[in-house]
């Protein structure tokens, strides 16, 4: 059998090739946009890839779906239940595939969406199933969260099925059986991921919160605590109804032009949002007026997504081109347009064609103490709840980076924010759209983390 996991960690995905060399037929399970990765690996194997297989309908990305459709003669395979909406071959609860020896297996295991499947992958004669892949459903160390897909009620019933999908559904199977899911580390399907991106179904029994769980509703309890699951980013909204449909095919990989400052000063001037990829230190000694900054080097999907528009076209600006292309199928990736170029020459071109610079004031540990209990600037917390129970600024105001491009009206443009996150990444987006939008900011240079170390107060709870 040959097996290749594919892991993005932008995104916290993991993507599946599993073939069998003798037939010379393989599957793609759970592909991201990008697919030419999968078809090349196929090639190199001696393998056709033959299948392909989403275990649910990702609210997190754009499927590949359709674009490895389009690369030969594919089957897509599908829950008879998911409703989707593009050729695809219908299987049911514990309905098989083969590839020669290797067996394909789908288990129905709802929860984390309702039509959601797994993956028993098997080969003829053996005595044991060889691994799972268990997409948003058994995490390493954790569950996929249930309430993503409707009110209070739905996502409480989705929990139920989630503990009946790892308590009575999986149950006949091995603890020997090496678990390999969809959503890794990084990725805000789940809370408090491992970073292995694989694991075992006894590791998890033994050790995972949710195998410990007897009691379902206690279990549905815990799990949906307000503090206790990450704020869904805006833009997943629309891309689970795209994937379930089969998202539009992108026909090729996208090509950003080289545009020197003063084409890049007149896109901007005609509306191109200007996205500045560098990392949160480059970005505040001085960037494009207006811009945001969404750092290649971090969860660059996840918070592009959050903060650019799906009709925004952009202009990017990196420090390399391998940065430009990375980027371009990041927005891709998230169902945003390719960027229409890049800043041919970067910050440095754009300055010495004269065009303006801006900054943004980083102010250390102490300086925001002391800021703050003087009343000169107002803490903005933009960490998930989980981690702002752990300990937080006092006085500071908790709103999620996820939650601040829909709640700016909540914010007084009267106040100067500094605002700070773990690390310095988030807060380094957020600060760049309440630039673009007028307020006067700060940030906390190297976040809590920063703050922390230095020795300084925090309020937990």
């Amino acid at each position: 059998m040959f097996f290749r996991q594919f892991v993005l960690t932008s995104l916290g995905h993991a993507s599946y090739l599993v073939g069998d060399p003798g037939s010379g037929e393989a599957v793609v399970v759970d592909p991201r946009r990008d697919v030419a990765g999968y078809l090349a690996a196929a090639r190199a194997a001696g393998l056709r890839v033959a299948y392909v297989l989403d275990t649910h309908g990702h609210n997190d990305y754009l499927s590949g779906v359709t674009e490895v459709l389009g690369a030969g003669a594919v089957t897509a395979l599908g829950f008879e239940g998911a409703g989707l909406g593009y050729p695809h071959r219908a299987l049911g609860d514990g309905d098989e595939v083969e590839l020669g020896p290797v067996r394909l297996r789908l288990l129905h295991t709802p929860g984390h969406t309702p039509e959601h499947v797994g993956v028993l992958v098997s080969v003829e004669g053996a005595d044991r199933p060889e691994l799972l892949l268990s997409g948003g459903a058994l995490l390493a160390g954790s569950v996929g969260r249930p309430d993503l897909l409707g009110g209070a009620e739905q996502a409480r019933a989705g929990a139920l099925d989630l503990h009946r999908t790892l308590h009575q559904r999986l149950a006949w199977l091995p603890d020997e059986l090496t678990v390999y899911p969809t959503h890794v580390a990084g990725s805000l399907c789940g809370t408090g991921i491992d970073k292995a991106s694989s694991t075992t179904l006894g590791r998890e029994r033994r050790a995972n919160a949710a195998y410990l769980a007897a009691d379902p509703e206690a279990f549905a309890a815990e799990l949906l605590r307000p503090d206790h699951l990450p704020a869904v980013p805006p833009h997943w909204r629309r891309l689970r109804p795209q994937n379930l449909a089969g998202p539009r095919p992108l026909g090729g990989a996208p090509t950003p032009v080289a545009l020197p400052a003063p084409a890049a000063a007149r896109a901007a001037l005609g509306g191109a949002l200007v996205l500045d990829v560098r990392g949160p230190g480059a970005f505040a000694a001085g960037h494009v007026p207006g811009s945001l900054n969404v750092p290649l080097d971090g969860g660059f999907e996840t918070w592009a997504g959050t903060v650019v528009g799906e009709r925004d076209r952009t202009v990017l600006v990196a420090d390399a081109p391998d940065e430009v292309e990375a980027a371009a199928w990041g927005l891709l990736r998230v169902g945003l347009a390719a960027p229409a170029g890049y800043l041919d020459g970067g910050v440095e071109a754009w300055r010495v064609a004269g065009q303006p610079v801006a900054t943004v004031a980083r102010l250390d540990a102490a300086t925001l103490l002391d800021r703050a209990g003087a009343g000169a600037v107002q803490p903005l917390d933009v960490r998930q709840p989980g981690e702002w129970a752990e300990g937080h600024l006092a006085g500071a105001r908790l709103l999620t980076a996820a939650e601040v491009p829909d709640r700016l009206g909540e914010l007084s443009r009267s106040r100067t924010w500094a605002v700070l996150c773990h690390s310095g990444y988030r807060s380094s987006v957020v600060a760049s759209l309440l630039l673009r939008e007028g307020f006067d900011v700060a940030t906390l240079g190297g976040g809590m983390a920063r703050w922390r170390a230095a020795g300084l107060p925090v309020v937990a709870g």
